[in-house]
């Protein structure tokens, strides 16, 4: 159906600007010498009606789109359909013309409309003309439109893969780093490794729980990250020690899952994994207006050689923050001497 017709505020708003055409009409008419009843009699009416035959302008656009028709079948079906829809703009003028002589004395005669007939056949062909362009720029509009929604689509789609992608990388950087820490138990603390690996079924199922859901609280979060320092501590005893201050307001906001805890394991495997006397992992968390703050510093050995797969957990969650707030999010990192600082901001969402 055609989408003028789809609405009536649309075709109340259609018939209303040709009202304004009428009128403009008629004031040439009252120019070429015809009186104003006359001529307001005379075009009105017939003007509603080549109204609706003016609507199949938007048949022919769509039959004929610039895009891909030659530009001579543009030009014949145009001047065909102008042509056509102003013989019958002037066959309705005849018919009312005869209908306002036996109705009443105020309408024009044959005679007084036979004159200004090659005007209104020029002026029927001109506003269909005028339609057709107006149809052909709505029709633009309307592809532009249909391209920018595609757009946005695929960038959701690809956004929705990158991050499905980081995902699966990110589940078997915890379990090789987890594993990792029951393999250099099971020698030296049998029993230890035992119980690490009930805590780390446990962890690894709610890890994978909340890795399926697009946004966790903070607190999820920070809950899962004490499931995960309870593992290592198994390992680490009091080596491992952990300051955490985090705002009230803060542990509301909604996060992306595992944001936070790969940050936490590399603190523990590139920093206190180096040191003989362990130390301390400083978390710090608090809302700054609209964006959540938060900090990660471990103590870490400068005299340690570089490892080689330094940093998986930390590119991971950068990539995740930029596929999913872009600009808004930010992940910094700075190394001084003795200690691993990383800082992250993102908008603070507690929807």
């Amino acid at each position: 159906m055609h989408p003028i017709l789809v609405r009536l505020e649309r075709l109340a708003s259609y018939l209303g600007a040709w009202l304004v055409v009428a009128g403009l009409l008629a004031a040439v008419l009252n120019f070429q010498g015809l009186a104003w009843p006359a001529a307001l009699l005379l075009v009105v009416p017939v003007s509603l009606v080549y109204a609706f035959v003016c609507l199949s302008a938007w048949y022919i656009c769509r039959a004929t789109p610039l895009s891909t028709s030659r530009a001579f079948r543009i030009l014949s079906s145009s001047a065909i359909g102008a042509a056509v829809a102003s013989g019958l703009f002037i066959g309705a003028a005849r018919v009312w013309v005869s209908v306002l002589g036996t109705l009443t004395s105020l309408g024009p005669t044959v005679e007084e409309y036979s004159r200004h007939e090659p005007l209104l056949f020029a002026a029927g062909i001109l506003l269909f003309l005028l339609a057709l362009t107006v149809q052909y720029l709505m029709l633009a509009f309307e592809i532009a439109q249909e391209a920018e929604r595609r757009r946005l689509q695929l960038e959701v789609l690809s956004r929705d893969a990158e991050l499905r992608a980081l995902r699966a990388q990110l589940n078997p950087h915890f379990l090789y780093n987890c594993l990792n820490s029951i393999s250099a138990l099971t020698s030296a603390d049998p029993a230890g490794a035992r119980r690490m690996c009930v805590l780390l079924a446990d962890f690894l199922r709610e890890t994978l729980a909340m890795s399926a859901r697009d946004r966790i609280t903070l607190a999820d979060e920070l809950a899962l990250i004490d499931r995960f320092l309870g593992i290592e501590q198994v390992r680490f005893g009091q080596r491992l020690q952990v300051e955490r201050h985090v705002d009230d307001s803060a542990a509301r906001c909604r996060v992306p899952p595992l944001v936070l805890q790969p940050l936490i394991a590399n603190a523990v495997t590139h920093g206190i994994a180096g040191l003989i006397d362990g130390g301390v992992i400083r978390l710090d968390v608090a809302r700054r207006n609209d964006h959540l703050s938060i900090a990660i510093e471990n103590p870490r050995d400068d005299d340690a050689p570089p490892q080689s797969r330094r940093g998986v957990g930390l590119e991971n969650v950068r990539q995740r923050l930029i596929a999913m707030f872009g600009d808004d999010a930010r992940l910094d990192t700075r190394a001084d001497p003795g200690t691993f600082r990383v800082e992250i901001a993102l908008p603070f969402n507690n929807d």
